[in-house]
């Protein structure tokens, strides 16, 4: 055999001897962190949005943190929580999904896991600017040529921003491809009089209030915190989403109501515990907060037998109470008339 196809061979059976081996190479090599979803630097032909850097992930303007990248497992995490209840399965089980994956497949998926986060920060720079944004918008300046990817792209976009900043995106016009993004709590807890938004912190204020819902209406400081930190969220390291995360919850959100934070009675040494505020109640019902703790576990609400009979009793109640307070008013709106009318009889 000549010499060179002798070198080519062993230069092959070298290579395969190294494919065939990585355990040793895995060993010896410092491991590599696991990728983020959220890579840290946007589409270059971002148009109206400001670019990030690529050392921060961080724009100057629209302030999206690059903690946005870790944060974006939240459903995991809180899933393996365990709220104090378990959901109750439902539907099939599921195919198992063959190990050898299309290349188109794939592309695909690559191609949704790249847009994804471009598509977060757009649409919380146009929640922060207090615009609408447009179907049209979205195709020509984050997702380009992979329109037919765009139902995908944008589910996961908002699933993100729902988990994360407790932001719903809305169609509101289907004609032209219209979209606005709505706060879940009704006046939100992170609006400004300004021209511009802070990015809210609704989803971590929803997270507590369903960790309070689960735990029976009244959760301790504990119990908040061993959820909290599957987040990666600590109380004594500020988050470059949430900043202080303990005075956020302690402190902030107690003040405006949101939440009640409270030393147990006799407890000593003191333990706290939170409950909903009077905020909370009028801004968001036990349904909706059993909604967002149902979709991070994957599930629907009645999937949560107690907790959704808890709800639903929750919105009779509700109902009863508008209905007693519009009988009140329409009763105060007869008797006025009548005594106006009575007064004015009187008079002649």
């Amino acid at each position: 055999m000549p010499r060179g196809q002798k070198s080519k061979l062993r230069a092959r059976a070298k290579r395969r001897q190294a494919r065939q081996e990585p355990s040793d190479l895995v060993e010896a090599q410092p491991t590599e962190p696991e990728e983020e979803e959220f890579p840290s630097s946007p589409s270059p032909s971002f148009e109206d949005v400001p670019q990030s850097s690529a050392a921060t992930g961080t724009s100057s303007s629209l302030q999206v943190p690059g903690k946005v990248c870790s944060t974006t497992t939240v459903a995991a995490s809180v899933s393996d929580a365990k709220f104090s209840e378990g959901a109750t399965d439902q539907g099939k089980e599921r195919p198992k999904v063959s190990q050898s994956k299309d290349t188109t497949e794939q592309s695909s998926k690559d191609a949704v896991d790249e847009k994804v986060p471009l598509l977060v920060n757009y649409l919380l720079h146009k929640y922060q600017m207090k615009e609408p944004v447009t179907k049209r918008d979205m195709l020509r300046k984050v997702i380009h040529k992979h329109k037919n990817l765009f139902s995908e792209i944008l589910k996961k976009a908002s699933e993100h921003l729902e988990l994360l900043f407790g932001l719903d995106v809305k169609e509101t016009d289907p004609n032209r491809g219209i979209y606005v993004l709505v706060n879940k709590l009704e006046l939100g807890c992170d609006e400004k009089t300004g021209n511009d938004r802070e990015i809210p912190k609704t989803g971590l204020l929803m997270i507590v209030l369903g960790v309070i819902l689960t735990k029976g209406n009244c959760a301790t400081e504990e119990q908040v915190w061993k959820v909290l930190n599957l987040m990666e969220l600590y109380e004594e390291k500020k988050d470059p989403i949430y900043g202080d995360v303990k005075r956020l919850i302690t402190k902030d959100l107690v003040q405006k109501k949101y939440l009640e934070y409270r030393q147990v009675a006799n407890s000593d040494p003191p333990v706290y515990e939170f409950l909903w505020g009077p905020r909370a109640y009028s801004e968001t019902t036990k349904m909706k907060v059993l909604e967002f703790v149902a979709r991070i576990h994957g599930k629907v609400p009645a999937a949560f037998p107690s907790l959704y009979e808890e709800a639903l009793k929750d919105e009779e109640e509700r109902a009863q109470a508008r209905a007693s307070a519009r009988a009140r008013t329409a009763a105060l709106a007869r008797a006025r008339t009548w005594a106006k009318a009575h007064s004015f009889s009187s008079t002649k």
